[in-house]
């Protein structure tokens, strides 16, 4: 099964993460949880705790199968950590898996990943997703040869489902 980083820093929205995270993991996929420091993360609405076993100085995107970024505020708190920024720009070179949902397409954008894709992202930042060079799409879910992208959480089965179905094409 698939070896998936996480980037999640405090204040993830936790639907964002805890429902896809919950999916991966029961469909036998082992998640790893990066950040920036080794303690704990909380959710924005429950507080919800994320244990983080690795430090983004301490991996490198050719170690994962693919990537998961969920949204609240947490990809604008890591996307100010050029470690972080390089993981992601790398990875998005890739060609593995890359998934990311509301406002996770901030990490895309500040490592300029997104010129010439399709993708979709909270209101918010369809400007941004635009500016960064990319086509915006105001649907459940985008796929983009490697990315799946989604706006909120209510379009969360969808991206689940697509998420689940790519990783089954790449192992």
């Amino acid at each position: 099964m698939a070896k998936i980083a996480v980037l999640i820093e405090d204040m993830f929205e936790d639907s964002e993460y805890g429902k896809p995270a919950e999916a991966f993991e029961k469909a036998g996929h082992e998640l790893v949880h990066i950040s920036v420091k080794k303690e704990p993360v909380k959710g924005l609405h429950t507080g919800k705790k994320v244990k983080i076993e690795k430090l983004i100085s301490e991996v490198q995107a050719n170690e994962f199968d693919a990537l998961f970024i969920p949204g609240g505020y947490s990809p604008d708190r890591l996307r100010v950590d050029d470690e972080v920024v390089s993981f992601v720009r790398e990875f998005s070179k890739s060609g593995k898996p890359l998934f990311f949902i509301c406002h996770g397409a901030q990490l895309l954008i500040t490592a300029d990943a997104l010129r010439g894709r399709k993708v979709t992202g909270y209101k918010s930042i369809v400007q941004d997703i635009k500016n960064a060079g990319a086509q915006y799409l105001n649907q459940e879910v985008v796929e983009d040869n490697n990315f799946i992208s989604s706006r909120y959480p209510d379009d969360i089965p969808a991206f689940i489902t697509a998420c689940l179905n790519m990783l089954k094409k790449y192992k």
